[in-house]
């Protein structure tokens, strides 16, 4: 059996030269070191749930080893006057530190480089080598390699994102490139904002633009001889600067100059390796490096779901505005989190104006429907509120299974202030004190047969 892992992760410090580069290591198996992209920030990796799944799958077959860069994010600074170098040492001294003889290396987009770099300059290191949208020049274009933008264009590029650095503009902008299915996702951006203030400052993120734009690393293609795979989404189009390019193009172009490369093309048009289908890349990764294509169980589990929608509020944004409108749902957010957090919820999603949470028990989820509509409403907010409790897969973070859409379907036939719940949630909070009122028999679209429902009124006790 595994050990358990302790996450998030202690944050541990290697000394390469001068600088001390932070990394993380968890999991058990065949060491693998990723190495990151244009930014990163150890500490917030571990608050985007699709993240902290990806990195948990990827410690499912081995042994993990992150850390930030020089110059990046809880590594050591960089004076502007010494431009952060491709060095294949940091990867050497936090191997060292770790007393890991080799490893498998994953390079990421801009990460890439560095981790082609480390293979060839320590092969007897690296034990495998895989690369995800990988780039072998930086952001600038030439005649031989069309992939990047032009001096003039990529310079203004910089100035313009040194000026919106860590704003939610920029964040929006930049996350809609990276992950098209995160478009629009208040949460998602508001996170990457962070970790774009958190990873360095505008000058320093000025000067480590600069550097990656200068990259090239097409030289040594052909110098690495250790096992290597490549891999890329069928869709993306990976930003380079103020370009989007064509990343199966420039896989596939890098690929052809690695003696013995394989190319293998995923499903998905997301740039980002944790947002849309991450389960294929995972299971290829997993393959190449440990020599077995892991086994998917779901993990089938009995969980009570919540699920809150804002009524009216197309009305309320045409009388409020945008920025009121946003402002008030800003708080409306904050009362549905403190009301979950109280009673022992579990945020799982959340699309617009409404969550889906899951329970332990479905008395607390009742409970906490009743309490959000209540608190909502002192806000002038309409919300109403489906309770049900059924038998999910759940995969990491996520959940899926027809109790899914039971909850979903109760939800939206409710009005304003309503708790709408099956009849498997009233007969399992008998006895709780909280009283129900019938709403008949219904059929849900898409659910076979038909649903008892009743609506949910304040207990007799806090409980």
């Amino acid at each position: 059996m595994r050990p358990a892992l302790k996450l998030p992760p202690d944050i541990r410090y290697a000394t390469s030269g001068d600088l001390q580069i932070a990394y993380q290591a968890f999991g058990s198996g065949p060491d693998l070191v990723w190495a990151p992209g244009w930014v990163s920030q150890l500490d917030l990796y571990w608050e985007e749930p699709a993240l902290a799944r990806f990195l948990r799958q990827l410690a499912g077959f081995a042994r993990v080893i992150l850390f930030d860069r020089r110059g990046i994010g809880l590594s050591d600074r960089i004076p502007a006057a010494r431009p952060p170098a491709l060095e294949p040492d940091d990867v050497r001294a936090v191997l060292d530190d770790l007393g890991v003889g080799r490893a498998a290396v994953l390079g990421q987009g801009y990460g890439s480089p560095l981790a082609l770099l480390f293979a060839a300059t320590y092969p007897e290191r690296t034990s495998s080598l895989v690369l995800y949208n990988p780039v072998a020049k930086g952001g600038l274009r030439d005649d031989d390699y069309p992939w990047g933008a032009t001096v003039e264009q990529q310079e203004a590029w910089v100035e313009r994102t040194a000026r919106l650095w860590g704003t939610r503009e920029f964040a929006a902008e930049w996350l809609a490139r990276l992950a098209p299915s995160a478009a629009g996702d208040d949460r998602a951006v508001d996170w990457t904002a962070r970790v774009l203030r958190a990873a360095g400052s505008p000058m320093a993120m000025r000067t480590a633009t600069r550097a990656n734009a200068a990259m090239d690393v097409r030289a040594v293609l052909h110098c690495v001889r250790v096992p290597t795979l490549v891999l890329v989404r069928e869709g993306t189009r990976a930003p380079k600067g103020p370009v989007d390019v064509d990343s199966v193009a420039e896989a596939r172009w890098v690929a052809e100059r690695i003696p013995g490369a394989s190319l293998a093309l995923l499903p998905g048009r997301d740039y980002l390796p944790w947002v849309g289908e991450q389960d294929a890349l995972v299971d290829e990764v997993a393959a190449f490096v440990t020599g077995e294509r892991p086994t998917r169980e779901p993990d089938r589990v009995l969980v009570t779901l919540l699920f809150t929608d804002l009524v009216g509020s197309t009305r309320r944004v045409a009388e409020l505005g945008d920025r009121s409108w946003r402002e008030l749902l800003e708080r409306h957010n904050e009362v549905v989190r403190r009301v979950l957090a109280r009673r022992g919820g579990r945020e799982v999603d959340r699309a617009g104006d409404g969550f889906l949470a899951t329970f332990d028990g479905p008395a607390r989820a009742v409970r906490a429907g009743l309490e959000i509509v209540s608190e909502l409403a002192a806000l002038g907010l309409d919300v109403r509120v489906g309770v049900h409790t059924g038998e999910v897969e759940r995969s990491g973070d996520e959940i899926a299974g027809i109790a899914v859409h039971v909850g979903a379907r109760i939800g939206a036939l409710g009005g304003a202030g309503d708790v709408l719940v099956t009849s498997t949630v009233k007969d399992l909070t008998a006895g709780s004190g909280i009283g129900y009122e019938p709403r008949g028999t219904r059929e849900l679209r898409g659910v076979p047969g038909e649903w008892e429902l009743f609506a949910a009124r304040a207990p007799n006790a806090a409980g």
